[in-house]
C-alpha cells in the first residue's frame, strides 16, 4: 500500500511476516495438523506453534483455531493463507528468474588478458576451468595492459589478467604470480658471448627490439631503466611478444621479454639470456576487474584456480 505525499513509510518488513512463516501457514492449511505441517517444513512441533503465536502477534489476529481434533484456520487465517499463496508464488517465480540470470551469467565467461599471460598461463588455467565447469563457453581476447583496463572499464569482459607495476585506474585487483624479465640475444650477438654482467647504463643506452607502450613489459622496463638515463629510442617497436622474440631469435637486435616467453628458446640455444647487474626486472601478474564488482561466478572461480597455480 503506497503513502500519501509527504508521509514516511514504515519498513515492509516490520508488517509482513517472513516467507518461512507463511509456507507453515499454508501447510498447516493442507495438512490441517500443526504437526504435520512442522513435519514438512522440517522444523519441531513447539518450534511452528511459536512461529505461528509470533505471526498472529505481529498481525493482530488469531490464525489457527488448536483442539485436540486438529488444527483449523479461522476465517481471518483463511483470508491471510490466501494471501501468503501468491506472496509464495510470487517469491517462487522471483526465485527461478534469479536462478535463470545466475545459470545465464553462468554459461559464459568473458576474460581479456595482456600477451604473456594469454599465450603462456591462461591455456593451463582454462583446461582447470572446463574440469570444473564444463557448461561455461570461455571467450579470450589478447591485449596490453592497458586495452586490458579499457576492455574491462567499458564492460567488454568480466575477468582481466595484467603484467604491469600497478592496477590500472578504476579496476580493483590481486597478485596471483610473479615473472621475471629477461635479456636475451641471439647467440652470434657480441652481448651472448660476455663474460660478465652487462651494466644498467649500457642497456639503457643500447636500442632494443621493444613491446610497445602500454605493454606491462615495457612499463616495467622504463621504470627499471628510468635512473639510468630511461630507455634509447627502440631499435624496433612490435606489438606482441611472438614478435619480438622472433625478431630476436633473427638477429635484429636484443630485447626484453618474459621468462616465460623464452624459456624453449633459452633451453635450445636460439637465444641466450643476458645477466644485467643490480636491476630489478621482476613484476606482478595480477587479476583485476571493475572497481567495486567483485568477480563472481566463473570468473571467480577462474580467480581461485588462478590462485591454487601459482607461478614465480
Amino acid at each position: 500500500m503506497s503513502s500519501e505525499p509527504g508521509e514516511t513509510p514504515h519498513p515492509l518488513s516490520h508488517r509482513v511476516p517472513d516467507l518461512g512463516a507463511l509456507e507453515l501457514l499454508l501447510a498447516v492449511a493442507r495438512h490441517g495438523s500443526l504437526g504435520a505441517a512442522a513435519r514438512e517444513v522440517g522444523i519441531t512441533q513447539p518450534a511452528a506453534s511459536s512461529r505461528i503465536r509470533s505471526m498472529e502477534r505481529q498481525l493482530g489476529v488469531a490464525l489457527v483455531d488448536r483442539s485436540p481434533r486438529g488444527s483449523r484456520l479461522t476465517d481471518a487465517g483463511a483470508l491471510v493463507t490466501d494471501w501468503a499463496r501468491r506472496i509464495v508464488e510470487a517469491a517462487e517465480a522471483f526465485d527461478a528468474g534469479a536462478q535463470a540470470l545466475r545459470t545465464r551469467r553462468d554459461s559464459r565467461l568473458r576474460v581479456v588478458a595482456s600477451m604473456t599471460i594469454a599465450e603462456y598461463l591462461m591455456p593451463g588455467w582454462l583446461i582447470a576451468l572446463r574440469a570444473e565447469r564444463p557448461g561455461t563457453a570461455v571467450s579470450l581476447q589478447a591485449g596490453n595492459s592497458a586495452a586490458v583496463a579499457e576492455r574491462l572499464l567499458a564492460g567488454e569482459a568480466d575477468l582481466g589478467f595484467v603484467e604491469g607495476l600497478a592496477v590500472p585506474d578504476g579496476l580493483d585487483g590481486a597478485v596471483i604470480a610473479h615473472d621475471r624479465l629477461a635479456v636475451v640475444a641471439a647467440p652470434g650477438h657480441p652481448w651472448a658471448r660476455r663474460r660478465g654482467p652487462l651494466d644498467p647504463a649500457e642497456l639503457a643506452a643500447t636500442p632494443l627490439v621493444l613491446r610497445e607502450r602500454g605493454s606491462g613489459t615495457r612499463q616495467v622496463l622504463d621504470a627499471a631503466l628510468a635512473a639510468h638515463g630511461g630507455l634509447a629510442e627502440p631499435l624496433l617497436e612490435l606489438a606482441s611478444t611472438t614478435a619480438v622474440k622472433a625478431a630476436a631469435v633473427s638477429g635484429a637486435g636484443p630485447a626484453v621479454l618474459s621468462e616465460l616467453a623464452v624459456a624453449e628458446e633459452l633451453s635450445s640455444r636460439r637465444l641466450v639470456a643476458v645477466p644485467v647487474h643490480d636491476v630489478l626486472l621482476r613484476r606482478d601478474l595480477r587479476a583485476v576487474w571493475p572497481t567495486g564488482h567483485r568477480p563472481t561466478g566463473p570468473a571467480r572461480d577462474l580467480l581461485s584456480l588462478t590462485r591454487a597455480r601459482p607461478r614465480g
